[in-house]
């Protein structure tokens, strides 16, 4: 081969070269957008039950949330221009619920947030040691504060309620008010699935704006219990 004939290879690698790196560098964010949007799990939601009851003596009592439960958070970003929908789970979740006369009259889930991870470990890091400083404020928990009838869950309906309590979250407590839903599972179990929405700086949190990427100033809490007795 040539001389001539080499550096035209050359120069028509490196040309192809800084082509794909202008490539990257437009379709990268959309990329990024698309694989964690692919990533994120839906919203917790419960599926039809199929009309599951529970008496009144066997409803009455106190529930303990179980294996399959799980609680998180889900926050918007925007990446040079795309929507993104981030969403950390964890399993290490405590969840207890009283149920009285067909009414959920005291209820207490509390999520250890150092443990709530997603696919990127690099963000899962800058969430515990700079958002929300987990090795000082480990958990965070939510308590009811208004009782709520049910009745219509233990009758075998998925029922949707308003659940008024309070978040403590980064040390800072604040009233909250969370919609769910409420089911009776097969074998006797009680499902309730549904959010908090937070706005960040109400707990002292500050929502990262990085120039290239910005973050919601709200987000929220989400969580799925499945209680047993």
């Amino acid at each position: 081969m040539g001389l001539r004939t080499r550096t035209k290879v050359i120069i028509g690698t490196a040309t192809g070269v800084v082509v794909v790196a202008v490539a990257a560098a437009i379709a990268g964010p959309v990329i990024y957008a698309n694989t964690v949007n692919g990533q994120a799990e839906a919203a917790p939601s419960l599926a039809p039950t199929s009309s599951a009851t529970l008496a009144a003596d066997d409803a009455d009592g106190t529930w303990t949330s179980r294996s399959g439960s799980f609680a998180g958070y889900r926050v918007h970003e925007v990446l040079q221009g795309n929507d993104v929908n981030v969403v950390g789970r964890t399993k290490d979740v405590e969840g207890t619920a009283v149920v009285d006369g067909g009414s959920l009259t005291k209820a207490t889930v509390t999520v250890q947030v150092g443990k709530i991870s997603t696919p990127e470990a690099a963000r899962d890091a800058y969430f515990r040691s700079t958002a929300l400083q987990t090795d000082e404020y480990p958990t965070a928990t939510f308590e009811l504060r208004e009782p709520v009838d049910v009745s219509r869950a233990l009758d075998g309906a998925k029922q949707d309620v308003t659940l008024t309590g309070t978040m403590d979250l980064h040390g800072v407590e604040k009233p909250v008010t969370a919609r769910a839903q409420v089911a009776v599972g097969e074998g006797g179990t009680v499902q309730v699935a549904g959010s908090v929405p937070i706005t960040f700086a109400d707990y002292g949190v500050t929502a990262p704006s990085l120039g290239f990427v910005t973050v919601d100033e709200k987000g929220s809490v989400e969580f799925s219990l499945d209680l047993g007795k």
